[in-house]
């Protein structure tokens, strides 16, 4: 394992979200200064502004448009971007919702999260959104993935929970064990989905069953962030309170690797076009482990 670190902003910028793009580069969010990046695995940058620096791009992936979907959790907006930089942006109708977690569904749409008002959001190519309500209040859904089953799963941050959702508004959620986990990040491998509990320190899995495990990082303190899966029973994680990335197999054995800077705040993880992983670091930089 080889790890590297890449400039790409200043300290200001807030790199936040990553994710690998159509085009075989990395797509970037840069929070702090309502930015978008495209960065190529050579190091090639090139960074596009939205319409408002104060919007707050968060979670990025690839649609099946061939673009890059995003979410503006400052002035609640779905932003989408192509590959040649051109972008545009949607308001969620739900006033105040908080858009965070999104991704590509299995219906040719994106469904993403709105973490201030309880609801499951879904937004086609041309823009037309639907909004699905979610049981009780102050849940906090965070993070959202496409399913090996065909649904939506999702994170409840406060109401310590995963949640389930169907492409037709059918939706399940699932209690953690552990009280007052907290989780955020999720991932699909293909088999089950993966989780952090940022609170307990924790990675999580869930069988598409329901049946939940739950695996205790060695630093207690790590707060466990984003997650990738980069195969069945390989997945990939930002140790936020560590400084670390970290990775864990199907039976649970856990392997961390410390980021080169002090204090950088790893968030957003992919598995890049080189096969490498790589994570955010909203100091201002991106890091690189070779595999």
């Amino acid at each position: 394992m080889t790890m590297s670190e890449i400039p790409v902003a200043d300290e200001e910028a807030g790199p936040y979200g990553i994710t690998t793009g159509p085009d075989g580069a990395l797509w970037l969010t840069f929070v702090h200064s309502g930015r978008i990046a495209r960065l190529t695995p050579d190091g090639e940058l090139d960074t596009f502004p939205l319409e408002s620096a104060e919007c707050g791009p968060t979670v990025i992936a690839p649609g099946p448009d061939g673009a890059l979907w995003f979410t503006r959790f400052r002035d609640h907006r779905i932003g989408r971007i192509t590959t040649a930089g051109e972008t545009e942006s949607f308001p969620v109708p739900t006033p105040d919702s908080g858009p965070f977690g999104i991704t590509a569904g299995p219906d040719g749409a994106m469904w993403f999260t709105e973490m201030n008002t309880d609801r499951i959001g879904r937004i086609t190519g041309a823009g037309e959104i639907t909004e699905y309500a979610l049981p009780g209040t102050g849940s906090y859904p965070s993070a959202i993935t496409a399913g090996p089953d065909g649904a939506l799963w999702f994170t409840l941050n406060q109401a310590n929970a995963i949640g389930r959702i169907t492409v037709h508004g059918d939706i399940a959620v699932h209690p953690l064990p552990t009280p007052g986990a907290a989780p955020v990040g999720i991932a699909s491998d293909g088999v089950a989905l993966w989780f952090v509990e940022i609170a307990a320190s924790q990675i999580g899995r869930i069988s598409v069953g329901g049946a939940i495990e739950e695996f205790p990082l060695p630093e207690r303190t790590a707060k466990p962030h984003a997650i990738v899966a980069a195969a069945p029973g390989d997945c990939w994680f930002t140790e936020w309170g560590a400084n670390a990335i970290g990775h864990i197999t199907r039976s649970g054995q856990i392997t961390e690797y410390g980021l080169p800077s002090p204090s950088s705040e790893p968030h957003g993880i992919t598995v890049g076009p080189d096969a490498a992983v790589w994570t955010a670091l909203e100091t201002g930089a991106v890091a690189r482990l070779a595999r």
